[in-house]
């Protein structure tokens, strides 16, 4: 474990009496490399310039939802440029297999505090947003983005792909160049990004421990959201989201393109880095999605 001497110095320069019984160091985020000291303190540090904004904004956005939210969020107890820290929050990532595993009861409980979470996060009121200074969220898409996204997955990847792909692509992208799915919408605060791995789950309690990285968080489409859970569990149980987040009938089929779409813009990150592990970023989701249109009920 190669964890950087400057990090080191860093973290007993703000806490000067810590000791380093157990660190574990992950490298993997795309942002921040972390340092978890003792199973207890969480320190992140950006890797670029464009990562010391994000944590900046991160901040913004963590001061706002830890009141609006009933479960667990990071609270940055230290703040500096390319610096925070946080008590760490205990959990495992709530895969499909894990919920599924659990009984109805128990499944019904963890997809309400799924549910309840976006409903908050998407209710705070946005004049409360502005003045915190929270912006827009990194994963906001225009239309015209969109379009573009269409465009240059048939230039850089149809030359990879089979005729049933291309098809399903065309499909996937018609409604968005007829005009038919309505992009239109509200911005609200999104988290943008809670994919599994964010979501903290208690084997013990059998609930939702915590949620974590805010860094894509802002102002967007609600869709979004809703599009990483699909994603992450499917449709089946993001159906089971509605009785407590009831906006679900507006935002389904935007978020059903969007989730078609992940795998595209992966892909086409991977081919332009030339990073094979951002190309295969997406294995494992969890691909019951229903045709754009389809009702709920």
């Amino acid at each position: 474990m190669n964890i950087p001497s400057s990090y080191l110095e860093k973290i007993r320069s703000v806490y000067p009496n810590i000791s380093f019984d157990h660190l574990d160091f992950n490298q993997d985020g795309m942002v921040n490399d972390v340092v978890v000291v003792n199973h207890d303190l969480v320190c992140r540090f950006a890797k670029t310039d464009w990562g010391k904004e994000v944590l900046s904004h991160e901040a913004k956005v963590l001061e706002v939802v830890q009141k609006y939210v009933d479960l667990r969020v990071p609270r940055f107890e230290h703040l500096e440029e390319g610096f925070v820290s946080y008590r760490f929050i205990k959990g495992e990532p709530l895969s499909r297999n894990t919920l599924l595993k659990l009984n109805a009861n128990k499944q019904a409980h963890v997809i309400s505090q799924l549910a309840r979470f976006h409903q908050q996060l998407h209710s705070i009121p946005n004049q409360v947003l502005m003045n915190a200074g929270v912006s827009s969220s990194g994963a906001v898409r225009s239309p015209q983005n969109w379009l573009q996204l269409y465009e240059q997955v048939q230039e850089t990847l149809f030359p990879h792909l089979w005729r049933h792909q291309q098809t399903w692509i065309h499909e996937l992208f018609a409604p968005v160049v007829s005009g038919e799915l309505d992009l239109s919408y509200t911005p609200v605060l999104i988290d943008g990004d809670k994919a599994v791995y964010h979501i903290l789950f208690d084997p013990m309690s059998d609930k939702i421990s915590g949620l974590i990285d805010f860094g894509t968080a802002g102002l967007g489409d609600p869709a979004c959201d809703i599009a990483v859970q699909l994603g992450n569990y499917g449709e089946s149980i993001v159906r089971r989201m509605e009785s407590d987040y009831p906006m679900l009938p507006d935002v389904i089929d935007r978020a059903r393109f969007w989730v078609g779409t992940l795998e595209l813009q992966w892909a086409l990150a991977g081919i332009k880095y030339k990073d094979i592990s951002l190309s295969l970023a997406h294995i494992g989701l969890a691909r019951e999605v229903k045709p754009i249109g389809t009702r709920l009920s």
